[in-house]
């Protein structure tokens, strides 16, 4: 550690100086608590396993699996389980050429 100064007048300045940092540290590790409380709090929650793609129009009729968090579902999907998208993808409905559920699946 440095050496500190001798006089009365130089020791209460670094003190005073040394107090209103550690105010600003204080509140900047307040800041910072907050700001990962507000981001884990924002997280969206991870995607499902499998989802099921659905058509456009009043019924929405299933067009095609997909694994969980593929972009090409876009917003008409609903999530199902694994025996759903087996089940799904053993009676013919198309699984997406990019994510290839039936490839994570097994089914060849």
């Amino acid at each position: 550690m440095s050496e500190l100064p001798p006089d009365l007048p130089r020791l209460l300045t670094l003190r005073t100086w040394l107090q209103l940092t550690l105010a600003e540290v204080d509140e900047a590790i307040t800041a910072a608590r907050q700001r990962d409380a507000q981001q884990q709090r924002a997280a969206p929650p991870p995607p499902p396993d499998w989802v099921l793609q659905l058509s456009i129009g009043g019924e929405g009729q299933p067009i095609a699996v997909h694994v969980g968090g593929c972009r090409t579902a876009g917003g008409r999907a609903r999530p199902i389980s694994r025996d759903q998208a087996m089940r799904a993808l053993a009676e013919g409905l198309e699984p997406c050429v990019l994510c290839r559920p039936d490839t994570e699946l097994g089914i060849l």
